[in-house]
């Protein structure tokens, strides 16, 4: 989120209560900050503004490669085409807290200070639980994810589950591609996973040259000790003469501690990504349509200082092939036993 809009109704700034309205801004622009520096959303999601209702996301397959002509030969024209596409709809998030008339007159540091701050909290732990529910519906094979009764669409825009072992093709459909897996996290599955990716193709059979910079993982002690034990030493602890290891300092790790309440319980996942094609072609995709906007007003039936919250923004899949995962029962095996 780039910012936190604040504001205040005018009957507000009374000798009570406009004592506490800016120094209660401060702490929640503070909070507001803090979140934003831990959180693992942009890493995960091409994050970017939207002005409209909803935004189109589509696919477009690589352009013809360049053909020999000969002296002062014609130029061909190369062609390319659509994709599948998808609509990712914005949706209004809104909560509300309230401080008595008398913790205001009487000063209650400690009430005036956390409960604002914690209101905060909820808006950015919002964001990051339903970023890591969306991420978490691919790995376990949901199509949506439900939230206070209304249903997200979790699909990509081909109309199956972001992590699946048959992609389709828009332009043929008999090939299909797969970028669901079950092995296990070892230094032999990270290296085949990320040669898988490396020949992943688009709809008519181009290469499209991923190239995986990022390791996401669960917050789970043994997932969290094998990932580093594969890549953090430039040494190879398993040869006798200890030969290089090409995986060192090669790979960003995002350990999400939200997508642990996401997963099948006793399983370890794990997703390799590419950052930037997520950027270039829109993989994962959240849409800020308004930010954190906060309003401070009281109330006329108690003289509460009544705070509103509401923010806007809509969130989906577009092009699978920014990611893969891992460790999923029903995959396809990387590494033959």
């Amino acid at each position: 989120m780039a910012n936190i809009t604040f504001s205040e109704a005018s009957n507000v700034a009374d000798s009570v209560y406009g004592k506490s309205q800016y120094p209660i801004r401060m702490l929640i622009e503070k909070r507001g900050e803090e979140f934003e520096a831990k959180s693992a959303l942009p890493f995960l999601f091409n994050i970017t503004s939207s002005k409209n209702w909803a935004e189109k996301m589509t696919t477009m397959t690589a352009f013809d490669n360049f053909k020999p002509v000969g002296e002062n030969g014609a130029y061909p024209v190369a062609g390319t085409q659509e994709g599948f596409s998808k609509a990712i709809e914005h949706m209004t998030w809104r909560s509300s807290f309230s401080l008595s008339h008398e913790i205001v007159a009487d000063a209650k540091a400690l009430d005036l200070k956390n409960r604002p701050t914690g209101f905060v909290a909820s808006a950015y732990r919002t964001r990051e639980q339903f970023g890591a529910s969306m991420f978490g519906a691919g790995i376990t094979g949901a199509s949506n994810v439900t939230m206070n009764g209304f249903k997200f669409d979790a699909t990509g825009a081909d109309g199956v589950t972001v992590f699946n072992t048959a992609h389709p093709s828009k332009l043929n459909s008999s090939n299909t591609q797969g970028n669901l897996f079950s092995d296990d996290f070892s230094a032999d599955a990270l290296s085949a996973m990320e040669t898988a990716m490396q020949t992943f193709e688009g709809d008519n059979g181009e290469l499209l040259d991923v190239s995986p910079d990022t390791i996401v993982i669960p917050n789970l002690y043994a997932l969290k000790k094998s990932v580093f034990a594969a890549i953090g030493a430039d040494k190879d602890p398993a040869t006798a003469n200890n030969g290089f290891n090409y995986q060192f300092g090669r790979w960003n790790v995002v350990v999400w501690g939200y997508l642990n309440k996401f997963i099948t319980s006793g399983t370890a996942p794990w997703i390799l990504l590419d950052s930037e094609f997520n950027k270039t072609y829109g993989g994962a995709m959240w849409f800020d349509r308004e930010p954190l906007t906060i309003r401070s007003t009281i109330s006329d039936e108690n003289d509460a200082n009544v705070w509103l919250g509401r923010m806007r923004y809509g969130v989906g899949f577009n092009d699978w092939r920014f990611a893969a995962c891992g460790g999923v029962s029903g995959g396809t095996a990387l590494i033959s036993d």
